[in-house]
């Protein structure tokens, strides 16, 4: 059960080793782009690519569905990155259901947690397998892997590292589950007494505009833990005095005291581009201008000028 390409690459992992599919669930086709045409979840693009049987659901609690998934009997039901499942599916298969998420529960339990990561400033996360229960991400660990963070890496980075590690953990959970030889972690029993739980909520727009009135690195951890997407935003007024919205993906950070104040951007119209915070500069390399492709700061400075 599954939709974006986080989920793909468990799935083609478990096809790879043999495993037996009895069905793929993904997300109904909706239409997305210009044309608004009926687009295929990543999910439903591999499963057909390999016959494999899809079923798409509008409801989970659809009779029709259920009663579907029932003629399946299927001893396992795997989860990466899909929606929250009622109890009525997740306890149907007599091995049970387990989820692939892309923390290390208990923290970040939630919708991004890649994203979340990075924003805070971590210096390391990684995936759990666990298995499904009635409040969301708090189900009893079967395995942990983890990784670096290093200063350098975005959300992209981070998304492809976790991908690939989590689908090796899903086939090692796969297997210890069929071998009955695993041990499950309550959760709680991984919280130490006065540790701060961190969540990793749904990202809106809003959460992406940077404030310029923040430290250098929490803008600069801001920018990187939104990019590629869903991308750090912020407005600059051309020369006509037009309020302009750039998406923000790769900066540097210059440590430095002045006198600019916080939110000044500074240019020399050609080659660079940077914005005055409280505790230095936020030199910005990559960036898309609204209704324009992603480029470099030189190429967009050729095209567009504004007041300094």
């Amino acid at each position: 059960m599954g939709t974006p390409d986080f989920a793909v690459e468990p799935l083609k992992k478990l096809v790879e080793n043999n495993y037996n599919i009895v069905a793929v669930i993904t997300n109904p086709d909706k239409p997305a782009g210009r044309g608004q045409k009926e687009q295929e979840s990543a999910v439903k693009i591999y499963a057909k690519s390999q016959n494999l049987n899809i079923l798409q659901p509008d409801k989970f609690r659809d009779e029709t569905f259920l009663n579907q998934l029932q003629k399946l009997n299927a001893d396992l039901q795997i989860v990466v990155a899909f929606k929250m499942l009622p109890e009525i599916v997740w306890n149907m298969p007599r091995l049970g259901t387990f989820n692939l998420h892309a923390s290390l529960l208990p923290q970040y339990r939630g919708a991004a947690p890649i994203n979340w990561t990075i924003i805070n400033g971590d210096k390391k996360t990684g995936v759990t397998t666990f298995f499904l229960k009635h409040k969301i991400d708090t189900g009893n660990i079967i395995f942990q892997e983890e990784i670096a963070i290093s200063e350098n890496d975005n959300a992209g980075i981070i998304h492809d590292k976790l991908m690939c590690m989590g689908a090796d953990v899903v086939v090692k959970t796969v297997d210890a589950i069929i071998n009955n030889d695993y041990e499950q972690v309550n959760q709680n029993d991984l919280i130490s007494e006065g540790e701060e739980i961190r969540h990793a909520p749904k990202i809106f727009k809003n959460d992406c505009k940077i404030n310029w009135q923040k430290d250098l690195n929490s803008i600069y951890n801001l920018i990187r833990g939104l990019s590629p997407y869903p991308a750090a935003w912020t407005e600059i007024n051309n020369l006509k005095n037009e309020t302009v919205q750039l998406k923000i993906f790769i900066t540097t950070t210059e440590k430095s005291i002045h006198n600019h104040v916080s939110g000044k951007f500074i240019s020399d119209n050609k080659s660079f581009l940077k914005v005055a915070v409280q505790d230095g500069y936020v030199n910005i390399l990559e960036l898309q201008q609204a209704g324009k492709k992603r480029m470099q700061v030189s190429d967009f400075l050729k095209g567009f000028q504004f007041k300094l």
